[in-house]
């Protein structure tokens, strides 16, 4: 059963920069913006079967995407339709905006999956360029860090955060 999603929540576009210049976009619905204006939660849900780094993620899967501007990760928290989590998709970057009705970051090549079981798997490292740009290795360690040192306190603050904006039942 397809928990209840919140009624239409205004449009914002996600745009993903990676290194190499490349660009995509997803058209995302706001759930919640801090009064601060330092994070962001956003709502997609997939309308199709994905299969991304051996996770299954049956179509209505529910992801929810946490966007900081002082923090050099985001995440996506899937959940599956009955609205249990399937897991965690971190990604490394910077340049964080959020502004009014888009949300713009740089990808900086390397992820983290944590799944609901404990494992967690550090993706991509053998993607980076050989030479990156200035200051780019030290915002990809502080990000894989905030995250690897402390991921069962990284990993409850997302569920509280993504339950506190969906809607309850």
């Amino acid at each position: 059963m397809t928990p209840p999603l919140p009624a239409p929540e205004p449009a914002i576009l996600e745009i993903k920069r990676t290194l190499d210049g490349r660009e995509k976009r997803f058209d995302c619905r706001l759930l919640a913006r801090s009064p601060d204006g330092r994070h962001a939660a956003v709502l997609w849900i997939s309308p199709a079967p994905m299969h991304v780094h051996g996770v299954d993620l049956p179509a209505g899967t529910v992801s929810v995407g946490h966007f900081w501007t002082d923090r050099h990760y985001n995440v996506y928290h899937w959940l599956d339709p009955a609205g249990k989590t399937l897991g965690y998709y971190f990604n490394i970057c910077d340049r964080t905006l959020i502004g009014p009705d888009v949300i713009e970051w740089r990808d900086l090549v390397v992820d983290v999956l944590a799944l609901p079981d404990g494992r967690l798997d550090l993706l991509d490292e053998h993607e980076l360029p050989a030479e990156l740009p200035p200051g780019v290795a030290a915002d990809i360690t502080d990000g894989t860090r905030a995250i690897l040192d402390r991921p069962a306190t990284v990993l409850a603050e997302i569920e509280a955060a993504s339950r506190a904006v969906l809607p309850k039942g």
